[in-house]
């Protein structure tokens, strides 16, 4: 029986990748078993999914909250001008796409903003979680309920012709929030895709390395996983290495060390409320600093129409309008849907 099985692998659709050293007939074996959950199908998510679905990799979860636009079709590799005609959400058409690419694995769409209240069932049955998130509120609580479950999670981030990959293994590397000591970046001030541009070759080089990294765990080869930062910017031809394996024991994380899980209690989270009769939501945020609105004015007056004072940010852009105030707390105009209002404050604010 087992010989069969290793004929099989050594000369079916695995055989290249068996014949790796690093993989071979038991960590493909592996593979076959493994679990991920992928959150985000866009740029990222989209090609990690697509590596690790060619790999063999038998149950992804995708979850994404989005629809399709012609304008993802640059860097989110998975999709065409067909798909962006059905009006399906991402997730959905993602699953149909890679049952076409591999139809012996199992793939579970969920059309969801991934949230404190959900992701213990998204995420707690899985053996790694690839993030393909556009926002920090988002990838801190990935790092929260996997640090607190010890489940691994491989984040990336990319702008512009630049990209950085971290592999987070709780109770082994530094994790997300050791690296961010004071927590996510303001919103607002830092550049995002919309305002700073991002190459689709980027969105290429992170997957594929956030992709490899989830193969090494799912085939049993942690000790292989990538314990530095890298970072790099294709542009410039730079790439570098940062050693995050002391990282851990310097600082006094509070996720790491103090096991304080404040994302996922829900404590740092955004809190949606639809204002009734205006046609808009409110997105609120627990943060003790300032944003600086002309900062923020000065990014977004190429993509907008947009005005500034000392208490609030009024941006137009499309059918809506979004109004920042020092605080975090926005209010977008123009939708009833938090789900629409949380891409919007991404795609704009950065956070």
């Amino acid at each position: 029986m087992a010989a069969d099985i290793n004929n099989s692998l050594e000369n079916g659709r695995y055989s290249r990748q068996v014949r790796f050293p690093g993989i071979g007939t038991e960590g493909q074996i592996s593979l076959q078993a493994g679990r991920a959950t992928i959150i985000g199908c866009g740029a990222l998510g989209s090609v990690s999914a697509t590596m690790l679905a060619r790999a063999g990799v038998g149950f992804l979860r995708l979850i994404d909250r989005d629809f399709l636009e012609t304008s993802n079709l640059q860097r989110q590799l998975l999709y065409d001008e067909n798909d962006v005609q059905s009006n399906l959400p991402k997730s959905v058409i993602a699953s149909q796409k890679l049952r076409q690419i591999n139809s012996t694995i199992q793939i579970e769409p969920h059309v969801i903003d991934v949230d404190p209240a959900n992701i213990h069932s998204l995420c707690s049955d899985v053996d790694v979680i690839i993030d393909g998130t556009d926002n920090f509120e988002t990838r801190f609580l990935i790092n929260d309920f996997a640090v607190k479950n010890s489940i691994p999670w491989v984040y990336g981030g990319c702008l512009g012709a630049d990209g950085q990959v971290m592999t987070i293994v709780p109770g082994q590397t530094a994790c997300l929030h050791c690296l961010m000591i004071d927590g996510p970046p303001l919103p607002g001030t830092s550049p995002t895709c919309d305002s700073f541009g991002i190459l689709g070759p980027v969105i290429g080089v992170v997957g594929s390395m956030q992709a490899i990294e989830g193969l090494k765990i799912l085939s049993g080869e942690v000790d292989c996983v990538n314990s530095s930062l890298t970072a790099f910017s294709l542009w410039t031809n730079q790439v570098r290495q940062v050693d995050l394996s002391k990282l851990r024991s310097k600082v006094n994380c509070p996720t790491c060390k103090s096991q304080v899980f404040s994302w996922l209690d829900g404590h740092r989270a955004s809190q949606t409320a639809v204002l009734c009769g205006r046609n808009a939501v409110q997105l609120s945020f627990d943060s003790a600093d300032k944003i600086d609105l002309q900062i923020v004015k000065n990014r977004l007056l190429p993509l907008g129409e947009v005005v500034a004072n000392a208490y609030l940010l009024k941006f137009k852009v499309e059918s809506f309008e979004l109004t920042l105030f020092p605080d975090g707390r926005a209010i977008v105009k123009g939708t009833e849907d938090p789900v629409v209002a949380k891409r919007l404050y991404a795609q704009y604010f950065g956070n």
